[in-house]
């Protein structure tokens, strides 16, 4: 795999990105699957396992609590982080001090959570977690439009996609091989940490001078978090379709367990079902990820991908919503993959297409993933009523199926990209 050459040069925030080789793109992946993993342990596993270690007669509560402070904190943390590395002038680039300190700060998070006895100390560390793990995340987002060249960033978007999957599913083996919520922790914690290290060891980053660094107001600071869609319409739309698109797949997700139980009536062991359903719906994801970047970066085309992947997306919702077997929960995730997959690669590279300045990539993709936290707050406020007063799983999914629809066909109002 290779994208350009690989002579790296000391580039300033606002010049053309120089060409990267496959060693680069395996390191900043392999970077990025750590924070994965340092993410998805605790949220798949351990965090759970911990609530009903803590308060076994509140756990659902607990584990509520401990995650929705966590993903507020991470919907502020990341577009600081990401405005904060655009102003770096360290002389090993702007981008990798944060990804340092970030899994560092991450790692020390995660041996909180290994020593914690009560819900508070958890709430404390699980924080720590999310904010030092979004200023590398930030960080490693922001390289992309950085380092990569618009016709390649389809590919690089896609080899992303496969980290963060493979992050989910070895965040997970990890947790549960390590045999232990102290070991898992630990595990994860050790795994972020050395999967940093060969991207911060090759120090090829972009450089800010300190003399082109501009004067720090904080009026000025706070109020550019606020990005004019009336200035900036492109950037406004890409941010509004990708909101949609994951609350789509937030709702559609978060309830699959009760899914299983309550309307597919699933006979067998329904967390069982719920890891088939999603190893089924990896695999199809990993199948078409790195294929659709690289066809929309030889097309030079996104929208179509982007557009065709919503409908696709659609298309399982809706399974989900009129065929409540095992076998349509098994079609239905396998579509929903395929969707995904394309949309996950291609969708990353629309959005470096429409960044309003160089000077501030790391703020302005940090405010693109507040599109990706803010679902995962409001899904369980969206579905648990639709589920309990409002239809039910068929309307749930309906929903989800329209949401995933909206966010497809005003893919079309992004005027900028072909």
């Amino acid at each position: 795999m290779t994208v350009g050459g690989t002579a790296a040069k000391a580039a300033g925030p606002a010049d053309p990105p120089g060409p990267v080789g496959g060693r680069w793109v395996g390191a900043l992946s392999l970077a990025n699957l750590g924070v994965w993993v340092g993410w998805f342990g605790p949220l798949q596993l351990l965090l759970a396992r911990q609530a009903e270690q803590l308060a076994p007669d509140h756990k659902a509560a607990t584990l509520a609590l401990v995650t929705g402070v966590g993903a507020a904190v991470s919907m502020v943390a990341n577009p600081v982080f990401g405005a904060l590395s655009d102003r770096t002038t360290a002389r090993v680039g702007r981008r990798i001090p944060w990804v340092v300190a970030g899994v560092l700060g991450g790692a020390a998070g995660l041996l909180v959570l290994a020593l914690a006895s009560s819900v508070a100390v958890v709430v404390a560390g699980w924080c720590l977690v999310q904010l030092a793990l979004n200023a590398a995340f930030a960080a490693l987002t922001a390289a992309v439009p950085d380092q990569v060249p618009p016709r390649r960033r389809g590919l690089v978007g896609g080899w992303l996609g496969v980290s963060q999957i493979g992050g989910i599913l070895a965040g997970t083996a990890l947790a549960t091989a390590a045999g232990g919520i102290a070991a898992g922790y630990l595990a994860c914690a050790a795994f972020s940490v050395l999967a940093a290290v060969p991207y911060a060891v090759m120090r090829r980053d972009s450089r800010l001078r300190p003399a082109d660094r501009p004067a720090f107001r904080w009026r000025i600071f706070l109020t550019g978090f606020w990005i004019d869609p009336r200035r900036h319409p492109d950037f406004g739309w890409a941010w509004l379709t990708r909101f949609l698109m994951n609350l789509s797949y937030s709702v559609s997700t978060m309830y699959l367990l009760y899914y299983l139980t309550d309307a597919v009536r699933y006979e067998g062991d329904a967390d069982t079902g719920v890891l088939v359903l999603t190893a089924l719906n990896a695999l199809t994801l990993l199948a078409t990820v790195v294929v659709g970047g690289v066809r929309s970066d030889r097309t030079g085309r996104r929208k179509v991908y982007v557009i065709g992947a919503g409908l696709v997306i659609t298309v399982a919702t809706l399974l989900l919503a009129v065929w409540q077997t095992w076998t349509g929960a098994v079609v239905a995730s396998l579509v929903l993959g395929v969707g995904f997959g394309v949309y996950t690669s291609v969708d990353f590279a629309l959005l470096t297409d429409v960044l309003p300045t160089a000077q501030d990539r790391g703020r302005d993709l940090g405010v693109i993933n507040v599109a990706n936290a803010l679902p995962q707050v409001l899904a369980p406020v969206i579905a648990a009523p639709v589920v309990t007063h409002f239809g039910g799983y068929t309307a749930l999914y309906a929903l989800a199926g329209a949401l995933a629809l909206a966010g497809s066909v005003l893919v079309r109002r992004i005027r900028g990209v072909p």
